[in-house]
């Protein structure tokens, strides 16, 4: 067997056991006997710290920032500062999906950063638009991960709703990948991502939906329609492939970094997941206004 494949399936199999430990319950029954202190919000909000320090230093790598400015430097603290104040709130049990002001001006300036990176990309040569975008590309999603897992207005109580996420996210991924070698032939997005096709896109958007509706019928205790969900998921997955494809074409870099042997950095990983997070967090906020 190719050393590169071996490679690739061992690091991907200890990147999924990682995800699994920490975004469901079998994390903390696993490490309680050793560590009593140890409770499951704790692994899945260190999980989310790591994985935002390690994609802001790669997202500052791919951006290149100048070495003697000082934009470089106050990326790091800005970016804390940002995803603190969006995740203060885990501690105090106050996620409750309200429409919070500043949330949604979050996801406004999102959505005006990726615009930015695909129609006005000539803002980000600049270290203070590399700043801007660091921290609104990352901080945020990074910080409404922090409200997926289901709370019951004073407790967190850890399901399955942030491991189902990221297995809709791979099963897209997947899906779209292994239908668009079979069929693909009209090119996506041809200038940003070559191997992406409208046939792998429709594969992936429904097989995808599918394994939503198992999900819905199998684990009725998630908070929020999983069919809806996996529609969601199926359409910013890819989106967010391409927004990190376009930052990457952007200042000239192939991979985000080598954290994860064989698959490249944080960012190449979590690409979808950073798209994805803030559509299904503005889902929660309408489905809760609407109920």
């Amino acid at each position: 067997m190719d050393k590169n494949l071996i490679q690739r399936l061992i690091s991907g199999a200890i990147y999924g056991i990682v995800i699994f430990l920490c975004t469901s319950l079998y994390g903390e029954k696993l490490l309680q006997p050793l560590f009593p202190i140890v409770k499951q919000q704790y692994l899945y909000y260190s999980l989310i710290v790591f994985l935002l320090t390690v994609g802001t230093w790669e997202c500052v790598r791919i951006m290149k920032f100048d070495p003697k400015g000082w934009e470089k430097w106050v990326t790091y603290p800005i970016v804390a500062l940002i995803f603190y104040r969006f995740t203060k709130k885990y501690f105090n049990h106050t996620f409750f999906f309200d429409a919070n002001v500043s949330e949604l001006l979050a996801l406004l300036l999102l959505i005006i950063a990726i615009v930015t990176l695909f129609r006005f990309s000539k803002e980000l040569y600049f270290d203070n638009g590399k700043l801007i975008f660091t921290v609104v590309y990352l901080s945020i999603p990074f910080g409404l991960a922090l409200g997926i897992p289901k709370y019951n207005g004073t407790d967190i109580l850890f399901g399955s709703e942030v491991f189902l996420l990221f297995v809709l996210i791979w099963s897209s991924d997947s899906f779209a990948y292994f239908t668009g070698r079979l069929f693909g032939k009209h090119k996506m997005a041809p200038k940003i991502s070559p191997k992406k096709t409208w046939e792998g896109f429709a594969g992936g958007f429904v097989l995808t939906i599918i394994l939503g509706i198992f999900i819905e019928k199998y684990y009725p205790e998630l908070r929020g329609n999983w069919i809806v969900i996996g529609g969601l998921v199926a359409i910013f997955a890819p989106l967010g492939d391409l927004v990190e494809s376009q930052l990457k074409r952007t200042f000239g870099v192939k991979d985000s970094g080598n954290i994860i042997p064989g698959h490249g950095g944080i960012l190449d990983r979590l690409d979808s997941f950073i798209i994805c997070v803030p559509a299904i967090y503005l889902y929660f906020i309408l489905e809760k206004l609407i109920s």
